[in-house]
C-alpha cells in the first residue's frame, strides 16, 4: 500500500511540473501582449519561471530520491544485521 502512494506522488510531482511549465510559458505571453509588458519583461518571466520550476520541481524529485534511498539502505542494514 506504502508503494501505491509513493508511485502515485511521484506521477503526482510529475503533473504538477508539468502544469508549472505551462503556466510560464502561458505567463509569458500574457505579459508579452499586455500595455504593460513588452518582450523583455515576457522574456523575465520565462527566465523566472524557469529557474523556479527546475528549483521546484528538482527538490521535489530530491525529497522522492531521499526517501527511497532511505529505504534501500534500512534493507541492506537489515539484510547485514541476518548475515547475508
Amino acid at each position: 500500500m506504502r508503494d501505491f502512494f509513493i508511485s502515485s506522488l511521484e506521477k503526482l510531482i510529475t503533473v504538477v511540473v508539468i502544469l508549472m511549465c505551462i503556466a510560464v510559458v502561458v505567463g509569458a505571453g500574457s505579459m508579452m501582449i499586455s500595455p504593460q509588458g513588452g518582450i523583455l519583461p515576457a522574456i523575465g518571466v520565462l527566465i523566472a519561471g524557469s529557474l523556479y520550476v527546475v528549483l521546484m520541481g528538482g527538490m521535489m524529485y530530491l525529497f522522492l530520491g531521499i526517501h527511497d534511498n532511505t529505504k534501500r539502505t534500512a534493507e541492506a542494514t537489515e539484510r547485514m544485521a541476518q548475515g547475508g
